[in-house]
């Protein structure tokens, strides 16, 4: 027992720490070597040691920089119970580590955030960071004085370097085109993955206050010929696969209620521009396309809703998830998530149909031009049984708990499509309440925020690297609906639109298309980029652009 708390010397114990980094949390970065490289022959084995041991050196001399008398062992601590946590949901869910991630793990709310604890995650906790934090603790960690420590401290990491280096060198060429055809590699290499994407992260997130940067002020719009106000309900939906639409040809009846819609325009080609809710959301309603995105500066950049305001459209938000990621925060918004209504929540979150709670009094008062975003909490995993009552429960067995590996594909797969079948609940009840409302002239736009993996090649959730993300979480569902008092007023031919419809779309569309739809005139609208724009009559379409923007 004496020789298990044996006192340590620095340099042994950043050693001992980094092969327990490389080995014990590390598990899914290595199986995916394997399968990289598999079958393995003699120059793949000595590719993987080589491998072992660059990595092991690359942690040894990052430990060797941070531990120091006082902190080495509360940051040693912090390091593994964080490892352990992010060594977990990578093994339970198949997720990569980049900075998007972090900003998405940083947003998540509470009710969210629960579905994902466990005992399974308690359990990692406690055997992966708990034991060997307690084993540290118990080890007395002895230092020099100040001069030989850095002299010994300086010697270890000329050797750690020096190790780096012949490793280099040896195996450049097999290195250098690994880790350039499976850039996700890196992303899988734990604590090196975290460390990098939060540091990247809070970089931006903490960089220089920008100030706020309007666009689209000389937005004006037409007035209805009708002379009745005009009502455009846009659907940001969550999480949602276009390939798990019946409307798309997917087997099973999703889409019952709004198959029998009149009318409804389904666009079955449909792409998102991120695989998580922080990039999605604002880039949709971004004026810059998904190549010239950028999230941070999307925060200090006026959007849609801005523009639609500028053009004196009355413009408000309500949301059931976990808010607007700074999109609406210049318009009116309602942040339902959080209510306790007993009509629409229990257990601490909300179903769907709370979005639609007095819509049809909110037609009533209409009296001008308005813009109505229904944030869904659509079919946010892990815990696809709670998105849908009961009533939904139409495809079983389901998965109902948030640790997917505990259920078999078909009842994760039984519990995302109850969502869906939920979500076309909502969507049918949303156009029969504008139905009913002929004073005013309305309009439906829905499509997903990005997709979701259920389980394909061990991959599960979202959030992957759009790069190397599979067409699940970037293929999403897109629908629209029109009364015919808005296709009377804007001479939109339904027949040019269900013929149109199966071209391939994309969210850098829906910022062009909503300033189209509520013939918005700015030199930001682009005709080429409104999916509308060829099906609407001249008389109502918008102006094209003169400038970029």
């Amino acid at each position: 027992m004496k020789l298990l708390f044996r006192p340590l010397r620095a340099e042994w114990l950043a050693l001992l720490m980094a092969l327990l980094f490389v080995t014990l949390f590390n598990l899914p970065f290595w199986r995916h070597l394997l399968q990289i490289m598999a079958p393995l022959d003699g120059q793949d084995v000595r590719m993987l040691l080589l491998a072992f041991v660059f990595v092991t050196a690359c942690f040894t001399l990052l430990l060797l920089l941070l531990l120091w008398p006082k902190i080495a062992k509360p940051l040693l601590t912090l390091l593994l119970l964080l490892t352990a946590a992010v060594s977990y949901f990578m093994n339970q869910y198949g997720v990569l580590i980049d900075s998007d991630m972090v900003r998405n793990a940083l947003q998540t709310d509470v009710a969210e955030a629960g579905d994902l604890l466990s005992w399974r995650l308690l359990l990692t906790l406690l055997l992966l960071g708990g034991l060997p934090s307690w084993w540290l603790w118990r080890t007395p960690l002895h230092f020099r004085a100040a001069l030989p420590e850095l002299g010994v401290r300086a010697l270890a990491l000329l050797l750690s370097g020096a190790v780096l280096l012949l490793v280099a060198l040896g195996a450049y060429q097999d290195f250098a085109s690994l880790f350039r055809n499976h850039r996700e590699l890196r992303l899988e290499l734990t604590p090196s993955n975290y460390l990098q994407a939060t540091s990247s992260y809070l970089r931006k997130a903490n960089a220089t206050p920008q100030p706020l940067l309007r666009i689209g002020g000389d937005a004006r719009r037409d007035a209805a010929a009708s002379g009745k106000p005009r009502l455009l309900v846009l659907v940001v939906g969550e999480t949602a696969r276009a390939d798990h639409f019946s409307l798309n040809g997917y087997p099973r009846p999703t889409n019952p209620q709004l198959a029998k819609v009149a009318g409804l325009v389904n666009f079955p080609d449909v792409w998102s521009c991120g695989t998580e809710t922080a990039i999605s959301v604002p880039c949709m309603f971004s004026s810059r396309p998904r190549d010239s995105f950028d999230a941070e500066e999307a925060r200090h950049r006026e959007n849609l809703l801005d523009v639609l305001a500028h053009a004196g459209v009355q413009v408000s938000w309500r949301d059931n998830n976990s808010g607007c990621k700074e999109v609406c925060k210049r318009v009116a918004s309602s942040m339902l998530y959080d209510s306790t209504d007993p009509r629409f929540c229990s257990g601490g979150e909300c179903h769907d149909a709370i979005l639609l709670d007095s819509l049809g009094a909110r037609l009533q008062n209409l009296r001008g031009d308005s813009v109505l975003v229904l944030h869904q909490k659509g079919s946010h995993g892990p815990a696809y049984y709670k998105r849908y009552p009961a009533a939904f429960g139409r495809f079983g067995p389901v998965c109902e708990t948030g640790e997917l590996q505990k259920c078999s594909r078909e009842q994760i797969v039984n519990a995302f499509d109850n969502t869906i079948l939920y979500t076309d609940h909502v969507l049918a009840q949303l156009i029969a309440t504008l139905q009913a409302a002929p004073q005013v002239a309305s309009s439906m736009v829905y499509l997903s925020d990005h997709g979701e993996s259920l389980g394909e090649n061990n991959l599960y959730l979202h959030a992957t690297p759009y790069l190397i993300a599979p067409d699940a979480q970037k293929h999403i569902p897109m629908l629209a609906w029109f009364s015919p008092q808005w296709q009377q007023d804007s001479g939109l031919d339904q027949g040019c639109l269900q013929q149109r419809s199966r071209q391939r779309y994309s969210q850098d569309n829906l910022f062009h298309s909503v300033l189209g739809l509520m013939a918005v005139r700015t030199t930001l609208y682009q005709p080429a980029l409104d999916i509308f724009a060829a099906c609407r009559a001249p008389r109502a379409a918008a102006a094209p652009a003169t400038q970029g923007a």
